[in-house]
C-alpha cells in the first residue's frame, strides 16, 4: 500500500475589490468578493514542501486588483475569465484555475427627488454570483445568484404526503412558502451578454415561483429550472436549493381570536432543505466546471 496526494489546489480567498468609475462626473461603482484557486502539479509542495511550483497567493490577489482597473469590470463573468486565461496561460506551471466572484448590488441615493453622482446605498440581500473554470478541457462559466428571499402569502400547498407513526404534520392547501433561494446555471458559451441574461433569469425565477400553484417546494424548484432553460439554449443545466423558511400560524384562541391565516410565526430552524438540478439530456459534459475552490459562488 502506498499513501500519494490525491486532488489539490490553492489560491487567495475572498479577495473585497471595489471598482469606482470616474470618468464622467457620474460615478459608478462594481463591488466584488473575488476568490482564485488555481490546479496544476502542485504535489511537491505538500510532499516535500518544494515551492517552486507555487506563485504565491499574494500576487493571486495582487492581480485580481490589477485586473480589474487594467481590464476593467464591464461584467463579473468577463472579467473572472479575463483572470483565468491569465493564469492558465501565461503562468508556467498552472494547468487549471477557478475564480469565483460574488457581487454586492448598490443603487443610487435619491436627495431632492434627484439621483445622486456619487452616493449609493446597498442593495439586496441578494448576491450575484459568477464560477469561471479555464483547463485543458475548456473553459467554463456557471453563473448564479444567491440570497434570493422571496416570499408568497398563498399559492402553495402540501399535502397527500407519505406518513409513518412518527409524523404529525398536518396537510394543508394554502400557506405561506418562503426560501432563501440559492441558483447557479452552466453556460455553454463563453460568448454571451451577461447582463441581459442575468436579468432575463433572475425576472424568470420571481415570475415562476409567484405565479404557479405550487403542491410542493420542490415543483416549483423544478418548473423554475425548466422555464430558465426553455429561454435560455445557451444553458446547459441549473442547479437550486431552497431552504424552506417555515411559517406557522399562531394560535390565538386563548386570546379569544380568530386566525385565519394572518398572524405567524416565522421559524429560522429547522428548516427543509430542498435541492434539485434540472438538464438538458443532451447537455454537454461539465468536467471540472463544478469542482469549487472557496465555494462562495
Amino acid at each position: 500500500m502506498a499513501i500519494i496526494m490525491g486532488d489539490n489546489q490553492y489560491g487567495k480567498a475572498e479577495n473585497r475589490v471595489v471598482r469606482i468609475y470616474r470618468d464622467t462626473a457620474r460615478h459608478e461603482i462594481r463591488d466584488l468578493n473575488v476568490s482564485t484557486s488555481l490546479r496544476g502539479p502542485f504535489s511537491p509542495a505538500h510532499v516535500e514542501g518544494d515551492q517552486s511550483m507555487l506563485l504565491p497567493t499574494d500576487t493571486q490577489k495582487n492581480t485580481a486588483f490589477a485586473y480589474a482597473k487594467e481590464k476593467g469590470v464591464g461584467s463579473i463573468e468577463d472579467y473572472a475569465l479575463a483572470l483565468a486565461r491569465h493564469f492558465v496561460h501565461d503562468i508556467g506551471p498552472v494547468e487549471g484555475a477557478r475564480i469565483e466572484v460574488e457581487e454586492y448590488a448598490w443603487q443610487r441615493a435619491v436627495v431632492d427627488g434627484v439621483e445622486h453622482d456619487h452616493t449609493w446605498t446597498r442593495r439586496g440581500p441578494e448576491v450575484r454570483t459568477a464560477a469561471v473554470t479555464v483547463d485543458a478541457t475548456g473553459e467554463y462559466v456557471i453563473g448564479g445568484i444567491k440570497d434570493l428571499v422571496i416570499l408568497k402569502s398563498t399559492g402553495s400547498e402540501f399535502a397527500g404526503f407519505f406518513t409513518d407513526g412518527y409524523t404529525t404534520l398536518e396537510e394543508t392547501h394554502d400557506r405561506v412558502m418562503a426560501t432563501s433561494l440559492v441558483a447557479k446555471w452552466r453556460f455553454t458559451t463563453t460568448e454571451l451578454d451577461w447582463e441581459a441574461t442575468y436579468a432575463s433569469i433572475t425576472a424568470i425565477i420571481v415570475r415562476e415561483f409567484a405565479t404557479l400553484q405550487s403542491l410542493a417546494l420542490q415543483q416549483t424548484l423544478f418548473h423554475i429550472g425548466k422555464a430558465v432553460l426553455e429561454a435560455h439554449p445557451e444553458i446547459a443545466e441549473m442547479r437550486l436549493s431552497a431552504p424552506n423558511k417555515h411559517h406557522f400560524v399562531v394560535d390565538l384562541e386563548p386570546f379569544g381570536l380568530d386566525n385565519p391565516g394572518e398572524v405567524f410565526f416565522a421559524a429560522d430552524r429547522p428548516y427543509g432543505l430542498i435541492q434539485a438540478t434540472v438538464t438538458r439530456d443532451d447537455a454537454p459534459p461539465a468536467n471540472e466546471a463544478w469542482r469549487s475552490a472557496a465555494g462562495l459562488a
